[in-house]
């Protein structure tokens, strides 16, 4: 069968490893180094000599890693690498934690209910 949308074969194509993927390649060398053996380097740009880390993407020449690595998409991942969310900060954007939005203000209610008994 295949993929009917031309947009969604575009999106597949540029996905580039997550996050969490990128950080355990900086943790862990093995771990990077076993995703470097399932790319042959005749297929990656540059025979695969160019690899930055934090973005998981290859370059041809060693002016292009330079000038990637001076820029702000690669400045903005490595952000996400230093910082990355918590659980607790996912779940309350998911809107699953309970708030504390202070005491409980009285109504007008029971405010004349209180001036009225005293």
């Amino acid at each position: 069968m295949g993929i009917q949308s031309k947009r969604t074969k575009t999106k597949t194509r540029r996905y580039t490893r997550d996050v969490d993927q990128s950080k355990s390649d900086l943790l862990s060398p093995r771990h990077l180094q076993q995703f470097k053996d399932t790319k042959s380097p005749e297929d990656l740009p540059g025979l695969g000599r160019h690899y930055c880390v934090q973005c998981s993407r290859w370059f041809d020449t060693e002016f292009s890693l330079t000038t990637h690595n001076k820029g702000k998409p690669h400045k903005r991942r490595v952000k996400d690498l230093l910082n990355p969310y918590t659980h607790k900060e996912a779940d309350a954007a998911g809107g699953l934690t309970w708030t504390d939005n202070g005491p409980s203000s009285k109504t007008k209610a029971q405010d004349m209910e209180l001036d009225m008994t005293s």
